[in-house]
């Protein structure tokens, strides 16, 4: 045989021992593995339910994608779109403004008028910040207010949706809609703590326990305090009372002597009423005056400014959003996308199809096309978001390449440690090694991040699982970032 001949057979043999490799390769790209297909299996959650897309980054193909072409609903996992465009769009030192004017004249620290606060979406004014709020009006020497308080919402022009449309909770927290002017989320806490000498249940509600009638009929058990301690009562709201106070609240069922403190949120009162009271207890806190009532209306032009509030900067309130999985912090962020934060006139109002818009030349400009992408809200709190696991995977990509990178990786909860995900994986090799955004509807459950595997190499993860058992199916997730793991 001549060098040619020999040339020609050895190239033949390699191309030989390389299809089978390929093909293999091939195979297993669309592929569950075997762990993560037993875990699905024993959940009676089918393949055709489930979408997956795992891809080491500076690799060109992904090493599985699953039904990943498939538009499914991503739950909560569509904050990282909102979070990620958010981020570059405003960039990560983007700051809300809330504005205070004077609707009267200021002499000697009294406001012989009111006092009128502009709202541009600000999504953490919550009890902390709206107290730095007030002691920064206070310092400037006010110390009175005559008048009333009058709100201003007109920042925003969307929708008066019925808050219990979406699951028949309207007194939820997750369930606030969005507003312009919306403090502390309007969000009310109950408080339980056991107190076994007395063979009772201390509930304390905050902040504002002034406009509540709490009616305790709650029993003291010696149950195992599980996560499931909020079903063993019964929380029954009435509104409209005749009475000076806004809410009656009926506490029925039992609360375990084993638990220590724990707390349920729930949003009850309007928020014009909510602001004006926790106002007026914050205010004479510090030591102000204040007796008049609220009013909801856009302020009048040509008004006296007293003082520019900011918020915390994106990067820390993108943490909140994805860590805890912040529905209306989400929501609010989207809303501001359509404007591209800009409070001028010539930008307002926001609206939702402002932002969609804004948010898909985004993607456009980031050279990513997604046709089949459905986004109602931008916080994954809906029955129409849509994405597909390819298209996800392919937008953590390009994040892993974006200037804001760490602001977003940082975001996410750590495996074992923080958030969504401090109880997920704990004791094993995977704890502290993955960023990873969860999302939970009925008969939804998502899991998408990054990770890193035993030998360093960082992995994009997508799971989507549209099933009636979803919910079965968090072993088959945690399976899957331990299968990448210990590859």
């Amino acid at each position: 045989m001549n060098t040619t001949h020999l040339s020609v057979f050895v190239l033949f043999v390699l191309l030989l021992a390389c299809q089978p490799v390929y093909l293999l390769a091939d195979q297993q790209l669309h592929q569950i593995p075997i762990p993560v297909k037993q875990k699905l299996n024993h959940a009676g959650v089918p393949e055709s339910a489930v979408g997956i897309y795992v891809h080491e980054i500076g690799n060109e193909l992904p090493i599985i994608a699953v039904n990943a072409d498939v538009p499914m609903n991503p739950a909560s996992v569509m904050k990282l779109v909102t979070t990620y465009a958010g981020l570059e769009i405003l960039g990560p030192a983007y700051s809300w403004q809330t504005i205070l004017y004077a609707h009267g004249k200021i002499n000697e620290g009294v406001l012989h008028g009111d006092l009128v606060i502009k709202g541009y979406g600000d999504p953490k004014l919550d009890l902390e910040n709206f107290w730095l709020l007030i002691h920064r009006l206070r310092q400037t020497g006010l110390h009175e207010i005559t008048g009333n308080l009058i709100l201003d919402y007109s920042h925003y022009d969307i929708p008066q949706d019925d808050p219990g449309a979406f699951d028949g909770q309207p007194y939820r927290t997750y369930n606030i809609l969005p507003e312009a002017l919306l403090v502390n989320y309007r969000s009310t806490a109950l408080h339980f703590m056991p107190e076994p000498e007395k063979n009772a249940v201390r509930v304390v509600a905050d902040p504002i326990p002034d406009s509540l009638v709490l009616l305790n009929n709650l029993k003291l058990s010696n149950r195992t305090c599980g996560s499931d301690w909020r079903n063993f009562m019964d929380i029954e709201i009435q509104t409209n009372l005749e009475s000076s106070n806004h809410m009656l609240i009926t506490l029925n069922g039992s609360f375990s002597a084993q638990c220590d403190r724990r707390s349920f949120l729930l949003g009850l009162h309007d928020s014009a009423t909510y602001t004006r009271d926790l106002f007026r207890r914050l205010w004479s806190q510090q030591g102000g005056v204040f007796t008049g009532d609220v009013v909801v209306a856009k302020a009048p032009a040509n008004l006296l400014h007293i003082k520019t509030y900011h918020s915390p900067p994106l990067a820390e309130i993108t943490r909140g959003i994805n860590k805890f999985s912040n529905n209306i912090a989400a929501r609010q962020l989207f809303l501001t996308l359509g404007t591209a934060g800009s409070i001028s006139r010539s930008r307002a109002p926001a609206t939702l199809d402002k932002s969609e818009q804004a948010l898909k030349q985004w993607l456009v400009s980031k050279q990513l096309f997604f046709p089949e992408l459905v986004i109602e809200n931008g916080s994954g709190l809906s029955r129409k978001e849509r994405i597909s696991a390819w298209h996800m995977g392919r937008l953590l990509l390009t994040a892993f390449q974006s200037p804001v990178m760490p602001e977003f990786i940082s975001s996410m909860p750590i495996v074992a440690a923080d958030g969504t995900m401090r109880n997920r994986m704990t004791g094993t090799s995977v704890s502290g090694v993955a960023h990873m955004k969860t999302g939970t509807l009925n008969g939804v459950r998502a899991l998408s991040g990054y990770m890193l595997n035993k030998s360093g190499q960082r992995f994009v993860v997508v799971i989507f699982v549209n099933h009636a058992l979803a919910d079965r199916s968090g072993a088959a997730m945690d399976a899957l970032l331990q299968w990448i793991y210990d590859r």
